[in-house]
């Protein structure tokens, strides 16, 4: 939320800007019923927007109800209603009606809801459903027309699917999303292709059952729809650094969907399939192992015992551990990280050899064609190396390295857990040895300690293993150690891909400080003075930007500052890009939207600016009746307003002011907010002035703080910031301030006075607001009760203000979750757990 600035509350009397009184218990509409009454909104929003897809997708759950389809499996149904290779032809369609199982309906609800509105917004309701139809109806063809071809050749895994049947929706909704990004914006059409078009594939190369192919198969088909009918004027411009990075984190991401994958099904069936094998730890029926260990083997009896004891969350993180290092070395590709390019490539040739060093001693080859063993045993081991190659012939992206002191902190650490966790599994198992069977010794626990912090599916049958655990502390020891060890150098990788350490110093901070004073800029221009924010410059050094980097998004405090904007606003993206950080122009006006336009950037409106134009100031009429009130009854209640600056008033006055901004933020309960909202420490800045209202015994009633705007070197306004009045003081007494800053300023020659921004509240000039406008505008209703963004909107309409809009500038939509959680840190960056919930709890029960 950009600046405000609001005036105190106090009790029982009413805000001055209008704020909402409660109303009786009994008058109260329940929590329930306001639930109820949002979504009953939401779903006629969504029937507004999309009613074919909405309509569809509630016959879709409706025939499912009916049928009994949405608990287990109905495999009577299916054999009925499903499409395969020996069933009807008009199975092609009824198959469109019926998922699998409960997982397949919320699966397919959440892709229509995503894709079927945006393709209805696009396309329309006809060519939509003409798409999904066509889609589905060839990709079905196709993928059976694949499975007998393949079954005709031999191939054991089109053989296995033959007879077997399929259903589904998502067949459809797949095909229309991969046609739908011949429509989407350049960002957005590659990383939906990568990521659908490769989740596919993997589920039907690990997973391999006849739906996967199936909504493969609807997937091509999509694609060519796209080509052939929306293709049209797409544009064609190449990746951009930002980008490139995205994509190929975005690669090294669905490399790890394989082993998550086969892990996850009950019962792969691919030609892969195999590779669960290596990922898992299968656990043998006990009858099985009594079994071995009845004959000879006895090696396959031990490691038979051993997997059956093996705990399941334990070997199943552990077993997820390469899929999730590829994930958190994903987000550090993303961020253009060089420590993140080196791992991955270490990890994939790593993953690669270890693969074909497992097919080599380890798999039993079946005889199933050279040509099917050739493909089902090589794509595991030329997947990583395919994706080394990627990361070769990108590796000049990937630049952003980490400062010394960060990268000794992290081997420290990491060195550190490595040696205490060792320490306390080889000493702490020694100690409890009869928990293991059979009992180790001090050597034997020192030889298995490298075991801990593998994958214990890579090395059962390939390493053998001496002993078991059968005690708490012992298997907490024996299977917990490498679990705990991994866990912490994720976090650490994560933390390090996410971290920024922006460079700062005093010589930049008064380089920016000159700028404001000698070009001016905004009513938001003083506040690139204060303490916690970071600067850009340009070349020349006579333009900067003022910004603070928080969880890898770099807010802009207002607009840049200096003669050569446009060039500013392209070279601060470049550096963002560069360093890896995702840039936010945050509350800038809209010559500086325009120019972000002008890079392909979105914007949104977050704010409105009021502005009191002082040269023609007159408090008469009807409209002033408030102000005029407010200046009558301070002078009969012998209250005065009083400049000063905070650092010279005598300690008597900073004392009061001290206690009433103290009041003021335990009436909130939440600690005082920054970023653009200046506090106590803000009013002590060079040329800030104080405006008091106090009366004749010296006592303070209110207070508010007035940061300088220049242009060309001299101070030409004024933008009001800080505001607090004492609780049971005089009640008019933030009217009566900012009348009187406004009359003594303009006698001044001062020729604006700036109220601030009011943060997501913003005036009706008829437009009809975009999703995302909609979103802030709810947000602000959400917000309401507790900061009162509106009535103090309505508090600031009483000077009769010009209305300047504030906007929020951002390179990449995917980014604006983000963003929303960088913007909520910068402006609470202290808040804890309690006072969270509290806040929660108050826009609940006051919403």
């Amino acid at each position: 939320m950009p600046h405000r600035a609001r005036p105190t509350r106090e009790r029982p009397a009413p805000h001055p800007a209008g704020e909402a009184t409660s109303v009786p218990a009994d008058s109260a509409p329940t929590a329930l019923a306001r639930v109820v009454g949002r979504l009953s909104r939401l779903v006629g929003l969504l029937f507004r927007t999309a009613p074919l897809t909405c309509t569809a997708l509630v016959v879709f759950w409706t025939v499912g109800a009916l049928t009994g389809a949405l608990g287990d499996p109905n495999d009577d149904l299916l054999a009925v209603i499903g499409f395969g290779t020996d069933t009807p032809l008009w199975t092609a369609l009824s198959s469109a009606l019926w998922s699998m199982d409960l997982t397949g309906y919320v699966a397919t609800t959440v892709l229509l809801l995503v894709f079927g509105t945006l393709a209805e917004r696009e396309l329309g309701p006809l060519r939509t459903a003409a798409i999904f139809l066509a889609s589905h109806l060839i990709g079905v063809f196709l993928g059976s027309g694949l499975v007998l071809i393949g079954s005709d050749m031999g191939w054991t895994w089109p053989d296995s699917l033959v007879g077997s049947v399929a259903a589904g929706p998502s067949f459809g909704g797949v095909g229309l999303a991969l046609a739908l990004t011949f429509r989407m914006p350049v960002l957005w059409r590659r990383r939906v292709r990568l990521i659908i078009g490769l989740s596919v594939l993997v589920l039907a190369l690990y997973s391999g059952w006849l739906e996967d192919l199936l909504r493969l198969a609807s997937g091509v088909v999509g694609l060519l729809i796209g080509l052939l009918f929306l293709r049209g004027d797409a544009d064609r411009r190449p990746r951009t650094l930002a980008e490139t990075r995205v994509l190929v984190g975005l690669l090294v991401a669905a490399s790890a969907l394989g082993p998550v994958v086969v892990m996850m099904s009950p019962f792969p069936n691919g030609p892969l399939s195999w590779y669960s094998d290596v990922v898992a730890v299968v656990q043998p029926a006990q009858e099985d192992v009594d079994a071995v260990c009845g004959s000879d083997a006895v090696e396959l009896c031990r490691t038979m015992t051993i997997q059956l004891s093996y705990g399941r969350l334990p070997a199943l993180v552990m077993s997820l551990l390469p899929a999730l290092l590829l994930l958190v070395l994903a987000e550090g590709l993303r961020r253009g990280r060089r420590f993140a390019w080196w791992s991955a490539m270490v990890c994939n040739l790593a993953h690669a050899g270890f693969i074909g060093w497992y097919v080599a001693e380890a798999v039993q080859i079946r005889d199933i064609g050279v040509l099917e063993n050739v493909f089902s045993y090589s794509v595991p081991i030329v997947g990583p190396l395919a994706i080394t190659v990627v990361l070769l012939v990108t590796r000049r992206r990937f630049t952003v390295k980490l400062p010394r002191h960060a990268i000794g902190k992290f081997w420290r650490f990491t060195l550190g857990s490595v040696g205490l966790l060792s320490a306390l599994y080889v000493f702490g198992g020694y100690l409890v040895r009869e928990e293991f069977t059979p009992e180790p010794g001090f050597a034997q626990l020192l030889a298995d300690l490298p075991k801990r912090f593998l994958p214990p599916g890579y090395l059962l049958g390939l390493v053998p293993l001496q002993f078991e655990a059968n005690g708490f502390l012992g298997t907490l020891l024996f299977e917990y150690t490498g679990v705990v060890f991994w866990l912490i150098v994720l976090v650490g990788l994560l933390m390090a891909s996410w971290r920024a350490w922006p460079s700062s110093s005093a010589e930049r901070a008064a380089h920016a400080g000159e700028l404001v004073r000698r070009y001016g800029g905004s009513s938001l221009s003083y506040m690139a003075t204060w303490r916690g924010n970071q600067y850009w410059f340009t070349s020349d050094g006579q333009t900067a930007i003022a910004y603070r980097v928080v969880a890898t998004i770099a807010l802009t405090v207002g607009d840049p500052i200096g003669p050569a904007r446009v060039d500013a606003v392209r070279g601060f993206a470049e550096f963002c890009q560069e360093n890896g950080w995702t840039p936010c122009l945050y509350s800038v006006d809209a010559d500086t939207r325009a120019m972000a336009e002008g890079l392909g950037w979105s914007a949104v409106q977050v704010a409105e600016d009021t502005v009191i134009e002082l040269d023609a100031l007159r408090f008469t009429g009807k409209k002033w009746q408030d102000v005029r009130t407010a200046l009558n009854k301070a002078a009969k209640a012998g209250i005065t307003a009083e400049w000063c600056t905070y650092a010279d008033a005598p300690y008597a006055i900073t004392d009061q002011i001290r206690s009433i901004s103290a009041e003021w933020v335990a009436d909130k309960g939440l600690p005082e907010m920054g970023f653009t909202l200046g506090g106590l420490e803000e009013l002590t800045g060079d040329g800030v002035r104080c405006l008091l209202a106090v009366d004749a015994d010296r006592t303070v009633h209110g207070v508010t703080s007035w940061l300088p705007v220049y242009a060309d070197g001299e101070v030409v306004g004024y933008t009001l910031d800080f505001m607090r009045r004492r609780a049971n003081g005089f009640r008019g007494a933030m009217e009566f301030l900012i009348a009187s800053a406004a009359l003594e300023l303009k006698a001044e020659g001062v020729r604006f006075l700036s109220l601030s921004g009011a943060p997501l509240a913003r005036l009706d000039r008829g437009e009809r607001p975009r999703a995302l406008q909609r979103v802030l505008d709810l947000t602000g209703q959400v917000l309401e009760p507790v900061y009162g963004f509106r009535s103090l909107f309505a508090f600031k309409a009483k000077f009769q203000p010009t209305y300047r809009p504030m906007f929020m500038a951002y390179p990449d939509s995917a980014a604006l979750p983000r963003i929303a959680n960088a913007v909520s840190r910068a402006y609470l960056p202290h808040v804890n757990v309690r006072q969270g919930v509290r806040l929660a709890t108050k826009m609940i029960t006051r919403s």
